[in-house]
């Protein structure tokens, strides 16, 4: 009996450890992690209004099928919603108004296994980021800046830890 709850006792802990939040910091302009990717970059506008970050996310979707944003504020810990949760569809560029970062610098991107997990709140992976990477260029064409996010994806992802 007490062998057989025990058995119960791992394979719940096992079951747990595959479904548990993981939390990584985000800190160059690009990260990568088994079926996941972002690269990011600036999309420079005629001004500081008009200017936006533009980060490129790839993701597998037997890993990762759902996708939300959210702006922390570091003072109050004040979130706000960025993206509403959304299908990643394998490729999803998320644009944010680069002054948003002013109110908001901690920006966290929630990873979801599922629907069912992005309708919960319980997401799979959150890759926060404190403010834009001091490394991510700035692009005013946008075929350019199209053509770095594919690279850099590329790149992070065919090297260890997502590192350029």
């Amino acid at each position: 009996m007490i062998a057989r709850a025990a058995c119960f006792a791992v394979a719940a802990l096992a079951s747990a450890s595959l479904c548990a939040q993981s939390t990584v910091h985000g800190s160059s302009d690009a990260y990568a992690a088994p079926g996941v990717a972002l690269a990011w970059a600036v999309a420079r506008g005629t001004d500081e209004a008009s200017s936006a970050i533009v980060v490129r996310v790839a993701a597998d979707p037997a890993t990762f099928a759902w996708l939300a944003v959210r702006g922390v504020d570091p003072f109050s810990n004040e979130q706000r919603p960025i993206a509403a949760a959304q299908p990643i569809g394998g490729t999803l560029d998320v644009r944010i108004p680069r002054a948003r970062f002013a109110d908001t610098p901690r920006t966290e991107w929630l990873f979801y296994a599922t629907e069912s997990g992005a309708r919960a709140g319980t997401p799979r992976l959150v890759v926060y980021y404190l403010g834009v990477p001091d490394t991510t260029p700035e692009f005013a064409d946008a075929a350019r800046l199209d053509a770095y996010l594919t690279a850099r994806l590329a790149r992070a992802r065919s090297t260890p830890e997502g590192k350029p």
